[in-house]
């Protein structure tokens, strides 16, 4: 085995955009596992928009990433030493874990993925928190009924194409929000979405939604706030439910984002507008995995990933993010599994 190891570290906190230069690649020994721990290689990193917030120092729902420490984030790995017997070489697993080639951990730290004859990067993206995250909110939180509208934004995105999948699922119109005009075709023709509009082409972006949505709009999945989310809860209709994923339009920005008092529209409407965290679901997550492997099986769901090669290559994936470059859920293979 390779002796060497690397991980990605965050150098330096950036302001606006984040650019390569925030990031560095070190070299680091691979440390022998000790009782009841394993020495997990990495498959597969994710990388997820609210990454950018953790580059910022302060306070929020997670602590910031520490400088010159690596970054952090879901992965998937295979075990190939194992002093624990409650895991054996070969396993493959799944956790939260630094970035790098390697990683010695408790066994505790890892969760074993039982296959399921499903590429190994699913249990990443829809069979993961990205499914599960548009499981909870869009059902939990935004509560879709039959004959319904219901608007995502950033739809051609990791949770964006699970939620829309979801709610044409439960019966709803579903409209999308994307970038491209790729993007558009590929919810309109592959994913099932009745109506997908392109924010950067559309001349009036309120217009489009009033035509797109004749009878107002029930739940709004919100997963980029600023302009387009002013434009969508405008269109609120009585009792509407708007389930807040993100908000990566402002997650640049040095100051927070200043749009339309939504109070009166709330309030007018009897509307509910609330935040959540997948973590406040942790103890339900068999029940959303259940209903999402089904789906899946049965040719209900589709996924899509954007998957870069080369564990250096982590940084770039992270920023192509912000580009609006992926398709589905972004991931970075590092490695292949050894059998």
């Amino acid at each position: 085995m390779n002796t060497q190891n690397q991980q990605i570290i965050l150098i330096n906190r950036p302001e606006g955009v984040p650019t390569e230069d925030a990031f560095e690649l070190r070299n680091i020994p691979i440390d022998k596992p000790e009782r009841d721990q394993v020495l997990v290689k990495t498959l597969y990193l994710s990388v997820d928009p609210y990454m950018r917030g953790r580059m910022n120092a302060g306070k929020s729902y997670i602590e910031p990433f520490a400088l010159h420490e690596p970054i952090t984030g879901s992965m998937i790995g295979e075990v190939i030493e194992s002093n624990s017997a409650e895991l054996n070489v070969g396993d493959k697993v799944q956790g939260f874990l630094p970035w790098q080639l390697y990683n010695t951990v408790d066994a505790k730290a890892v969760s074993k993925i039982n296959n399921t004859n499903v590429p190994l990067s699913a249990y990443l993206s829809v069979l993961g928190i990205t499914g599960l995250t548009a499981y909870f909110g869009l059902l939990d939180v935004g509560q879709p009924k039959k004959g319904e509208t219901v608007v995502v934004s950033s739809a051609a995105g990791a949770v964006g194409s699970i939620v829309g999948q979801i709610a044409k699922i439960k019966g709803a119109r579903v409209v999308g929000i994307a970038g491209t005009d790729e993007k558009i075709a590929h919810l309109e023709n592959e994913l099932g979405f009745d109506k997908a509009i392109n924010y950067n082409t559309t001349d009036d972006l309120q217009k489009a939604l009033e035509e797109a949505c004749p009878n107002g709009v029930d739940v709004y999945f919100d997963n980029v706030g600023g302009k387009i989310s002013d434009a969508v809860l405008s269109l609120l209709n009585n009792f509407a439910r708007v389930p807040l994923c993100g908000s990566i339009s402002s997650y640049n920005g040095e100051n927070e984002a200043f749009g339309p008092s939504i109070q009166p529209k709330l309030l007018k409407t009897r509307s509910t507008m609330k935040g959540f965290l997948i973590t406040d679901y942790e103890e339900r997550f068999d029940e959303g995995l259940r209903h999402l492997a089904e789906w899946l099986f049965a040719g209900k769901l589709k996924y899509e990933e954007t998957i870069a090669e080369g564990f250096e290559n982590a940084p770039r994936a992270f920023l192509d993010l912000f580009a609006g470059k992926n398709v589905g859920k972004q991931l970075v293979k590092v490695s292949d599994p050894s059998k």
